[in-house]
């Protein structure tokens, strides 16, 4: 006897058309959602995941057809997506089943690209299926009609979930969808995820702390085809434009049919396309996409590379995830990946199908990006992952959330807490620590309190807490989210008009905007300064308002860059530890490049390298200074706070230091005292310079003196509502936040060094900004194993580390040629 389908016959009828049959994990998902349960669906590219995700809506949904539309439910699923463009592609991927069975299930994207009037009308009048983002999530939840709004919903699904569970937006979704759980106690989520390295975190983020979700797994797929591009030319030492390899690129771009060039920030994104446009003799259709331009020109992009019209698009990690562009056959990294599950994502953007072998480009920056890629290259082979560890909720995020549900229909202190509770990252919040929170957004705090403008919450006579009034939540609706970037200017293309006799046109507004810049990017230049952005040398005419004015430059300039904020991926503790073994191996140095493998074994002959668990550790004299390298291989966040705390012992131990920089790989520092001569005479002990008691008062000492606490405290301060970016009618710039939170910053130590605040700014210095639990788990491991190398002059691996040394401030085509003049000097001097 024939077993019954589990799909409804116009459903078997569409998938036969296509030739498919329903794969075993849509099907898994399909009962699930029937039991109402959760799950977390692991599958790799081109499984069918996001079909997988939506089915059981879909069949539910089309189950009421016959049923009159003014009787049917509300909002039925919320689709949540880390990226605007996923919501949008997803929404034109969906509407081909729904048409092709005639389905009646509407389907919306709410992005903060929506327009007022449109958003305003979804609440009142919801489709069965809504696209959006966490920040709009946030909006939703914190709305005066949140529990009608959510009261039919039965689904949630969350697409690429392992990038959105990895930071403060990942908190901050926690929370809402630990309320969600409470105003539809029906509803089931589904999670779906390519790159997984920990799916009980996952599980537990999906279902809530008390109730993990369950668990599908797919296994299978082609075998990526990845390779890291041969060039002609030399490969630097130092140097992140990858300038040298863009011929080589080029000619990729001419062979396929349709290439993503990924960099990993806006700035190379910029660079990376200037040039390639510079040698596009054939007149290739190259796009530019990224994050600071404008929607409209991103939308466009969009539209092109779905319609086949592109041959290339140069973008950042605003498509790295989960957008299905069919006739994408070629995926170039530039630069070294960061992480194997970062490109392994990236990589997936090629050949989006399960049966189908991605193809993808590794193209190294320099040497040791080189080694870095040999490392990602191994380890997708190995298919391992690197996805970062479930977080700890964030406080600062917390006191957000509890002003957003005030602004809805209030709470009762208790039944929140118990309710916030179930959002895993929270799973272990204090209830000492929630009444802070709670305080801090009704009062201010004790220090703040007597200050009106901090009072945001109210009790009612039954004891539940609300906003204060309208204007309370009307800001809050204006600073909602967790992204805190620098203050941006719109970029505004003006139109020239003619000046009087004699004197030169002017440039007025009226133009078109193409994105935004950094505000403190914008104040570096001067009137007549140019500049690379959207693709365009454009010339910096002045600010209006809140606009950077710009005409078209002539050709032939030398452009500024735009330099970003933030956009740098750290180096995965995975791949650093897999670079460092490789170093400790010469036999595996003669499958690398020739100039690879001889500046390696340079090192070797010159200096020495160190094994696994060891820190070489290097001094020498130069131009009248004296030098420590060292290469812990711990990512620049980490080296950064050690090239601090060192600093500050070298001083204590007569060194006179000057300065220090690092990357990467390692870190040097520079000073008047000789250090070799100091090691040798047991002036100073390496040992007692990197023991692990740096991260106790010498970085509590440094942390009060410094400005990065006061920025750290600055983000906090936005995101927990105490200094609102936007008012309504106006908006601060930059200068005046900063005023307002060190202002506020100054008070609090003073008169409040415990405030829920200080300890949300102590925990991100100590997680992101520094690094301090990988820089411990280094000086753990080293403890006992430094090994110090005395040198006459610079080491062939130190040439990377010293070239990074002023080149901080140098922008255009020019920074190419210093720094290559910069390292031939250098390594004349490691080969002496």
């Amino acid at each position: 006897m024939a077993v019954p389908s589990p799909l409804p016959p116009a459903f078997e009828n569409w998938f036969a058309s296509r030739g498919w049959s329903a794969r075993p994990h849509q099907l898994a998902l399909l009962d699930a959602a029937r039991a109402g349960r959760s799950t977390l669906l692991v599958a790799p590219t081109g499984a069918g995941k996001t079909l997988a995700g939506f089915l059981p809506s879909l069949v539910e949904l089309s189950g009421r057809q016959a049923v009159p539309e003014a009787k049917r439910e509300g909002l039925h699923t919320l689709y949540i997506s880390p990226l605007k463009a996923l919501a949008v592609d997803i929404a034109r991927n969906l509407d081909a089943p729904i048409r092709e069975m005639g389905l009646a299930v509407t389907v919306e994207t709410r992005t903060g690209d929506t327009s007022a009037a449109k958003r305003t009308r979804q609440i009142a009048r919801p489709p069965d299926i809504l696209l959006t983002t966490p920040e709009q999530l946030a909006l939703l939840v914190s709305h005066r009609d949140a529990a009608r709004f959510f009261s039919s919903l039965r689904r949630i699904v969350l697409d690429e979930l392992h990038a959105l569970v990895t930071s403060k937006r990942g908190d901050l979704l926690s929370l809402d969808l630990a309320r969600l759980r409470s105003l539809a106690p029906q509803v089931s989520a589904v999670g779906l995820s390519a790159t997984v390295r920990e799916p009980a975190d996952l599980q537990r983020f999906l279902g809530g702390s008390d109730t993990p979700a369950g668990l599908v797994t797919v296994t299978g797929g082609a075998a990526a085809r990845i390779g890291i591009l041969q060039t002609q030319t030399r490969l630097p030492l130092a140097g992140h434009t990858t300038g040298h390899a863009m011929g080589a690129i080029y000619e990729a771009i001419k062979a396929h049919k349709l290439t993503l060039v990924f960099v990993n920030t806006r700035m190379q994104a910029e660079f990376a396309f200037q040039a390639l446009w510079t040698i596009n003799d054939d007149s290739l259709p190259i796009a530019l996409h990224h994050g600071s331009l404008d929607v409209a020109q991103r939308r466009k992009v969009e539209a092109a590379m779905a319609d086949g019209r592109l041959k290339a698009v140069v973008c950042t990690a605003t498509l790295d995830l989960g957008i299905d562009w069919g006739d994408v056959d070629l995926v170039v990294n530039i630069g070294a990946p960061k992480g194997a599950s970062r490109l392994m994502q990236r990589i997936g953007r090629s050949n989006h199908r399960m049966d189908e072998p991605s193809q993808a480009l590794l193209v190294p920056s320099n040497r040791f990006e080189l080694l870095e890629c040999r490392a990602a290259l191994d380890a997708v082979a190995e298919a391992a992952q690197d996805t970062a560890d479930a977080r700890i909720g964030a406080l600062d995020v917390l006191a957000q959330h509890v002003l957003g549900v005030a602004c809805s229909d209030g709470f009762d202190a208790g039944a929140l807490y118990d309710e916030v509770c179930t959002a895993s990252p929270y799973a272990g919040l204090e209830r000492a620590d929630f009444d802070a929170v709670v305080n801090f957004v009704a009062t201010g705090g004790y220090a703040l309190k007597s200050y009106e403008r901090f009072a945001k919450l109210r009790q009612d006579k039954a004891g539940h807490w609300r906003a204060s009034n309208a204007r309370i939540i009307q800001q809050y609706r204006m600073n909602v989210g967790t992204i805190v970037e620098s203050t941006m200017l719109k970029v505004r293309l003006g139109r020239a008009r003619a000046g009087k006799p004699g004197q030169p046109s002017q440039v007025t507004r009226g133009g078109r905007v193409l994105g935004e810049v950094e505000e403190y990017f914008a104040e570096t230049m001067t009137p007549g300064d140019t500049f690379i952005f959207a693709g365009e040398v454009l010339r910096f005419e002045g600010i209006t308002g809140n606009e950077a004015v710009c005409s078209r430059a002539p050709p032939g300039t030398d452009p500024k860059i735009p330099s970003y904020a933030g956009g740098k991926f750290p180096l995965s503790t995975f791949l650093a530890a897999r670079v460092r073994a490789m170093l400790a191996s010469p036999k595996d140095w003669d499958s690398l490049p020739e100039e690879v493998s001889s500046w390696l074994h340079a090192q070797r002959l010159k200096s020495r390298l160190p094994q696994p668990g060891e820190l070489l550790v290097e001094t020498f004299p130069r131009g009248g200074r004296f030098y420590l390298v060292a290469y812990p291989f711990e990512g620049r966040l980490a080296h950064q706070t050690l090239g601090m705390l060192l600093t500050r012992r070298l001083e204590r131990a007569k060194m006179r230091p000057l300065g220090f920089v690092c990357n990467d790989y390692g870190m040097a520092c520079w000073g008047l005292g000789d250090m070799s001569a100091a090691i040798a005479g047991g002036r100073l002990s390496l040992d007692d310079l990197f023991a692990q008691d740096m991260l106790g008062d010498d970085l509590e000492e440094w942390l009060a003196e410094s400005a990065l606490m006061k920025r750290t405290f600055r983000q906090c301060a936005v995101i927990a509502g105490l200094i609102e970016r936007r008012f309504p009618g106006q908006e601060k710039n930059g200068r005046q936040v900063t005023m307002s939170t060190d202002l506020v910053y100054d008070v609090l130590r003073r008169h409040e060094p415990d405030h829920v605040l200080l300890k949300a700014a102590r925990a991100d210095a100590a997680t992101g900004l520094l690094d301090i639990r990988r820089l411990g788990e280094m000086l753990t491991r080293i403890s006992g194993r430094i090994i110090h190398q005395p040198l006459d002059h610079v080491s062939p691996l130190g040439v990377s580390v010293m070239l990074e040394i002023g080149r901080e401030a140098v922008y255009g085509e020019a920074a190419d040629e210093i720094l290559a003049e910069a390292e031939a000097m250098l390594i004349e001097e490691a080969m002496a």
